[in-house]
């Protein structure tokens, strides 16, 4: 017997190329988890004997709707202290330069990641990471680069990787050593990237602590020939790439990133058409951040339509940090790439299940309902999927579905 089924729900696939506006839509349907993986999916008409005959435990959603986990391809939560402060002496008109003479910027935060023991990065990471839970993530991926040393950096990843011990969440790091030049390697990001490539890389492929590489490729941070150093050491460890790439300017970062053949591509809106098609051919993901758009209140747009044309996936992340996304929550996510970018609510759902796990290398397992992928589901008191985008400050979340873990808000509580 299969271990529980829902009945009279309403399915949001999110299958590829799925019908149904986009949704992959199954009305008035029954799903079924066995072991950890989806076992059955269809309407309630085609199930093969009654539902007691079929499954241990048999929950009747009323109508509510399901969709797959949600999946943040695109966060740092793992780091320490807060840029409040900063953020106030900035709507005080104090200029980038004002604050970074006074401890603030990135630095404060390397700093004080640096500062922090494991089990306090730990605690702050694992109270974020609850946030997203319970509002259906079941799938994080996890950056370092607020460490910007060997042991910091490395202290960053077993936070990561100890959260998706802790939580019912599957989580994915990724090393993002070339993230920013610390401080004592000013003026010297040569000699940076040599201790990202020869030193540190080795040591957090040792510890088996990264799942991708990633750089930030921009003037502010690092150079095209640098990223290309970068990629090629993760190339020669066996880890794919990723990047975050033309936030500010066009250097070139995406197309370089889609001659390596990179999960996906962050930020863009600056991304040139070349670099567009070059990442259709290459099949590299854009990744739409739009919580960084808005914090920092930009008006450069990415490109979406032309994403659209060429055929690139878009996903859509928090990319939750203290400087410039300072928001867990994928749902606020989705309603922003609607509102700001012009994302329709079915791309900004996909954008957070079917493509979010496409821009981790996951989609074979994750991302869709579908027969033989992890039980990885979220259960909505929603009328229809687009209120997922529409309803922005609010949680419709009624149960989350994680590797066939069922919680509802007494469980998730609980953690």
């Amino acid at each position: 017997m299969w271990d529980r089924m829902w009945t009279n729900v309403n399915l949001a696939t999110m299958a590829d190329n799925a019908g149904h506006g986009g949704y992959g839509a199954i009305s008035d349907g029954a799903i079924a988890v066995a072991d950890g993986r989806i076992a059955w999916i269809g309407t309630m008409a085609d199930l093969p004997g009654t539902p007691a005959s079929l499954a241990r435990q048999v929950q009747d959603a009323g109508g509510l709707w399901m969709t797959p986990g949600l999946i943040d391809c695109h966060n740092h939560l793992a780091f320490g202290g807060s840029r409040a402060r900063e953020f106030e002496m900035r709507l005080e008109g104090a200029t980038y330069e004002e604050i970074s003479r006074a401890g603030g910027g990135i630095l404060s935060t390397v700093k004080a990641t640096r500062e922090w023991s494991e089990e306090r990065l730990l605690a702050a990471a694992l109270s974020r990471a609850r946030a997203q839970l319970a509002e259906g993530a079941t799938t994080l991926e996890i950056k370092s680069g607020y460490g910007l040393d060997l042991d910091s950096e490395l202290k960053q990843l077993r936070v990561a990787r100890e959260v998706g011990r802790q939580l019912p969440i599957t989580v994915t790091t990724t090393f993002l050593g070339a993230h920013s030049i610390p401080p004592e390697y000013k003026d010297r990001s040569d000699d940076y990237v040599d201790l990202v490539v020869n030193t540190m890389l080795p040591a957090v492929v040792r510890d088996g602590l990264a799942d991708a590489v990633d750089a930030f490729c921009e003037g502010i941070a690092f150079s095209v020939a640098q990223t290309e150093r970068v990629f090629a050491a993760a190339e020669k460890h066996g880890l794919p790439v990723k990047l975050h790439a033309e936030q500010l300017s066009d250097l070139g970062g995406a197309a370089l990133a889609a001659r390596h053949g990179a999960l996906s591509a962050d930020h863009l809106e600056y991304v040139s058409q070349a670099s567009v098609e070059a990442m259709a051919r290459a099949g590299t993901v854009a990744v739409m951040l739009p919580g960084a758009f808005y914090f920092l209140r930009e008006k450069q747009l990415p490109p979406i339509q032309a994403f659209r044309d060429a055929g690139v996936a878009m996903a859509v992340a928090t990319d939750a940090n203290p400087g410039t996304s300072p928001t867990p929550s994928l749902l606020l996510m989705m309603s922003m790439a609607c509102t700001l970018f012009r994302m329709t609510p079915v791309e900004a759902l996909a954008g957070t299940t079917r493509v979010a796990a496409q821009a981790l290398g996951m989609a074979a397992e994750r991302g869709t309902l579908e027969v033989g992928k992890a039980a990885d589901m979220a259960l909505w008191r929603i009328d229809e999927p687009a209120e997922l985008s529409y309803r922005f400050g609010a949680d419709p979340l009624v149960t989350v579905i994680s590797g066939g873990a069922v919680m509802d808000a007494a469980s998730l509580a609980r953690f």
